[in-house]
């Protein structure tokens, strides 16, 4: 190779690293790495029944009643009461959802009834349905109250005959020796965003 191509050689080899070192840098970009830090509270959650964080409570009828004529602790007859369930999410960040069931439930006296926002029902399992409710997470008052009347009529019946079989009833019944039922409140975190 001649001298004249060799020095031609180097000067396109040379030309064509300046060429591509200058071109870089025209496609070049900036990149700037920022690192920001995450921080995430987390939400507290407590929920309590009648001021006790157990869900499962036992209710004593005896202890609700009004009546000066029935020994202490005891219904019969005649004798009627309530009792209120406070439902509290006062601790909680988020709001809850509450529904009240009802287990362990003994003989119930055929005429014992309850009474859930005025209207008359037979059994607790009716009202448990219908009982339950929301606290919202930023409500004002966390606290909400179910109250649940009963009543044992001292006679029921438009008739002679009516008054007398229901008589025999509340008779039987007072062999059953102990009504007594667990009411249990289960309270449930609402998913953000949920519609209810």
């Amino acid at each position: 190779m001649s001298k004249k191509k060799k020095i031609i050689a180097i000067v396109a080899i040379l030309l064509a690293i300046l060429v591509s070192f200058l071109g870089g840098q025209t496609f070049s970009k900036y990149i700037t790495e920022v690192i920001g830090k995450a921080n995430a509270k987390i939400a507290h959650w407590q929920f309590k029944v009648n001021g006790q964080e157990a869900l499962e409570q036992e209710i004593e009828l005896g202890s609700t009643r009004n009546d000066k004529y029935v020994a202490d602790n005891k219904i019969a007859p005649g004798t009627n009461g309530k009792f209120i369930i406070s439902v509290d999410g006062s601790g909680s960040d988020v709001g809850v959802q509450y529904e009240l069931g009802i287990k362990n439930e003994t003989a119930k006296p055929h005429n014992l009834y309850f009474i859930y926002k005025g209207q008359k029902y037979e059994n607790l399992a009716e009202i448990t349905n219908i009982a339950g409710g929301v606290i919202e997470a930023d409500a004002e008052t966390k606290v909400k109250e179910v109250e649940i009347a009963w009543e044992w009529p001292y006679e029921i019946g438009g008739t002679d005959e009516e008054i007398a079989k229901n008589n025999k009833l509340d008779t039987d019944d007072s062999l059953i020796g102990n009504y007594k039922f667990d009411m249990i409140v289960i309270g449930t975190q609402i998913m953000p965003d949920a519609e209810i």
